[in-house]
């Protein structure tokens, strides 16, 4: 007996060890393409800021983390805040939490209708929801650049309807990036949404609806709790990539409203301080982390309610 469970760990042992040596490959790719890179912005966070945009090797210095929201003075010293960093955070953060919710008000009921439609006409649907993937980021920013300038669809349009009389400068304004940042991302919002709604029991809001409920608390208590694990999950989908956003700031933006991708290329670019530039990347990468626990710690709580 005692031989026989010997046996068996050593089997199990080398069947653990036979498992590791197959996945070493796998591993290493990951680590070198993945966490590899992090670990070198880490670490370029941590040195001198070199002469001609690169780092001094061996010279440890904290000036790029002191830098990500503090400034020195030039002739006297003194410290105070980065403005120009904080606003700039302070805009990613609220046009990523105003695009969230933009495409939350409009994929919900986007992902409702699709829901709700026969079965052999959802996959249509879901197929026209999909079509923007088919394009390039950079052309789909171009052509929302084309609706919302000022000889652009939309002005056109309202000018011909007599809503207003001269052009609304809405390009090169926060307004503008949040519009095509909702015109991304929206997709990203409204699949998660659907995939949530695809399984409700849609008796239940008949039942609703039988012990005399009205429409809006149908959906205030019945139909957003039991979607609530794909509201989440959207709304992390869209807000991680604002967050980051790049593309659609530049163009939309015209260079002046800056968020944090643009400020992170702006000093491994122009600025030529890499180490700040590391430090905002890992304080951006901190930020999506903490979204991210966020968000599995209220899918954990939304799936341990449905199944009290």
């Amino acid at each position: 007996m005692a031989s026989a469970q010997e046996s068996a760990r050593i089997a199990e042992r080398e069947d653990i060890r036979n498992r590791w040596l197959l996945s070493a490959p796998a591993l290493v790719i990951i680590f070198l393409a993945a966490i590899g890179p992090l670990f070198i912005m880490l670490a370029y966070s941590f040195m001198a800021k070199g002469d001609y945009g690169d780092v001094k090797f061996g010279q440890f210095s904290l000036d790029g983390w002191f830098s990500v929201f503090l400034q020195r003075d030039i002739f006297d010293d003194t410290v105070s805040l980065a403005d120009a960093h904080l606003t700039i955070f302070w805009r990613s953060v609220r046009l990523s939490l105003m695009t969230t919710f933009v495409t939350l008000v409009l994929g919900f009921p986007t992902a409702y209708f699709i829901a709700t439609r026969p079965q052999n006409r959802r996959e249509v649907w879901l197929f026209l929801v999909t079509i923007p993937f088919w394009t390039n980021l950079l052309i789909r920013t171009f052509a929302m650049q084309e609706v919302i300038r000022n000889e652009g669809i939309l002005n056109t349009a309202l000018m011909m309807l007599g809503v207003i009389k001269s052009p609304i400068q809405i390009l090169y304004t926060d307004t503008a990036i949040m519009f095509g940042m909702v015109y991304v991302y929206l997709p990203l919002m409204v699949l998660p949404l659907y995939a949530a709604m695809e399984k409700l029991d849609f008796r239940l809001v008949e039942a609703g609806y039988d012990l005399y409920a009205g429409r809006f608390q149908v959906l205030r208590r019945l139909i957003i709790p039991l979607v609530k694990p794909g509201i989440i999950a959207g709304s992390i989908l869209v807000f991680i990539p604002s967050l980051g956003a790049y593309v659609t700031p530049r163009v939309l933006g015209g260079g002046k409203n800056m968020m944090l991708g643009n400020l992170i290329e702006l000093q491994f670019g122009q600025g030529r301080n890499w180490p700040l530039g590391a430090a905002i990347s890992i304080t951006l990468m901190v930020v999506v982390m903490t979204a991210l626990l966020i968000y599995v710690r209220g899918a954990a709580r939304a799936g341990t309610d449905n199944n009290g």
